[in-house]
């Protein structure tokens, strides 16, 4: 416990509530583009995937609000041991969460030329790489608002599944390309979008990995990206 008088703390207190909440709501604004990222590929809309492009600015401005605040409670509490790794894990927290989000975005960008052109086959992997980087996107922020690091450290491990699902869908696109040339650009354009997804679990990683810190004290990483 600190020794800053109870008035203080209390604020303290109030303001890492506050803070928490807000990332919270960032998390879910990330979540949410990308389960429409992954919409708008399977139902090539074009004009969602133009919608979740334009509601990137949002997460954006999000980020970069957390940030100052997280900047102010440096400056205004100078926080100690506990209080400070929360502060500081949030701005890494928020930093991942708004990368996650351009890559739900470049998501959406392939979607659209993607589109234009009749399906090069039926999509499996890609939203099963999309659901486990989303249920490690849940887990990593409920560890996070729980303080528990064993959650943590095991939602880190998730990454390895999504790696062999992209490993997957290189191998299956590259056949693709190899039959006939004309499967190159729609192939290539998948690829783009599985390694998205792939980048999404990596930095879910680094997000548990900083929750670890913020509990322990200790930075471990979780594996070689």
């Amino acid at each position: 416990m600190s020794d800053m008088p109870l008035k203080a703390r209390t604020r303290l207190d109030r303001e890492l509530t506050t803070l928490r909440d807000n990332v919270l709501k960032l998390s879910h604004l990330v979540d949410g583009a990308i389960e429409r990222s992954i919409q708008a590929l399977r139902e090539a809309d074009v004009n969602l995937a133009r919608q979740i492009i334009a509601d990137d600015e949002q997460i954006n401005a999000l980020r970069y609000q957390i940030e100052q605040e997280c900047y102010a409670l440096l400056v205004l509490h100078q926080p100690a041991a506990r209080d400070l790794r929360a502060i500081v894990t949030a701005i890494h927290i928020v930093v991942e969460l708004e990368r996650i989000g351009d890559h739900a975005r470049g998501i959406a960008k392939l979607a659209i030329p993607l589109a234009a052109e009749p399906p090069l086959k039926p999509l499996i992997d890609v939203p099963r790489m999309a659901q486990i980087s989303r249920e490690m996107l849940r887990a990593g922020l409920q560890a996070y608002l729980d303080y528990d690091a064993d959650l943590a450290a095991r939602t880190a491990l998730r990454d390895d599944e999504v790696d062999q699902l992209d490993e997957q869908v290189y191998r299956e696109l590259l056949t693709y390309m190899l039959s006939d040339p004309r499967n190159i650009s729609r192939a290539t354009y998948l690829l783009w979008v599985s390694h998205n997804l792939e980048r999404i679990a990596d930095r879910m990683t680094n997000i548990c990995e900083r929750v670890v810190f913020m509990v322990t004290g200790e930075i471990v990483e979780s594996g070689d990206r």
